[in-house]
């Protein structure tokens, strides 16, 4: 029966040498590995900025045709053109603010005011995209969100006469006549509660005036009821008026006259 001894480390064998030599080896292949994923990475990142600036470049292109389509009032046209550019550079605020003017020019108003906001969410600090949702705003009937977006319009670009001499002083002028008539309906409409609260006269029925009034209509109830006016005509055509009075109650014999009233 064998017995069970201690195993010799295979290691044991290799020279001092041969284990150097065999780190250098393995020490460069790793070298050469890290060096190839490297490479990687820089290539894959140098072919997404090629693809973006393509994106960019597309885009831009798309943008130059848009504008061309709705300078020439072919605004559907222009918004496909921006459509299709949104879809390479979606953060482009340019592009909505640009899609909201043609928008306005179409009068679809609430998809222009969406757009202005989106134009505004992308670039906060653009004054052209304040004052076109400005814009979108008033015409949506929106005017104190409108003045309001005038108003950040010219704290980003106070030079602007444009938007303080047109825009803004427009807005406020039809703010003020909204509030005119807001006051001459309120008034109008409590005008009209007060007309419905007012109590109805008391009349005195038992006044001389009124006695006075009776008595004349009675007396001339009375007159018209003394006197019947009856008109006769004859078997031969023959027309005749009577008078007749509650004390002479006698008639033309009915089987020779035809009477009418």
């Amino acid at each position: 029966m064998a017995s069970f001894g201690w195993k010799r480390k295979i290691g044991e064998k290799v020279s001092k040498a041969t284990s150097q030599q065999f780190e250098a080896e393995a020490a460069d292949e790793k070298d050469v590995a890290d060096d190839d994923d490297g490479n990687w990475v820089h290539a894959a990142k140098r072919r997404k900025e090629i693809l973006l600036e393509d994106c960019v470049k597309k885009s831009k292109e798309l943008k130059d045709e848009g504008a061309d389509l709705a300078e020439n009032r072919r605004y559907r046209e222009a918004i496909l053109k921006w459509d299709e550019a949104l879809q390479l550079t979606p953060e482009d605020a340019t592009l909505y603010e640009m899609k909201s003017q043609v928008l306005m020019s179409l009068h679809e108003m609430f998809p222009a005011v969406h757009a202005a906001e989106m134009a505004v969410q992308r670039n906060p600090r653009s004054w052209d995209a304040w004052q076109t949702l400005g814009r979108a705003q008033l015409g949506l009937g929106e005017i104190a969100l409108a003045i309001r977006s005038f108003q950040v319009s010219l704290h980003i670009f106070p030079m602007n006469p444009e938007v303080w001499k047109e825009d803004l002083s427009w807005a406020r002028k039809l703010h003020e006549q909204q509030k005119a008539t807001k006051t001459e309906s309120v008034q109008a409409l409590l005008k009209q509660k007060e007309l419905a609260q007012e109590p109805i006269p008391d009349y005195d029925f038992e006044s001389d005036e009124i006695v006075a009034v009776c008595a004349a209509i009675a007396e001339k109830e009375k007159a018209l009821s003394e006197a019947k006016t009856v008109v006769i005509v004859s078997a031969s055509g023959a027309v005749e008026t009577v008078t007749e009075k509650d004390n002479c109650p006698t008639t033309p014999d009915e089987t020779l006259f035809i009477r009418a009233r």
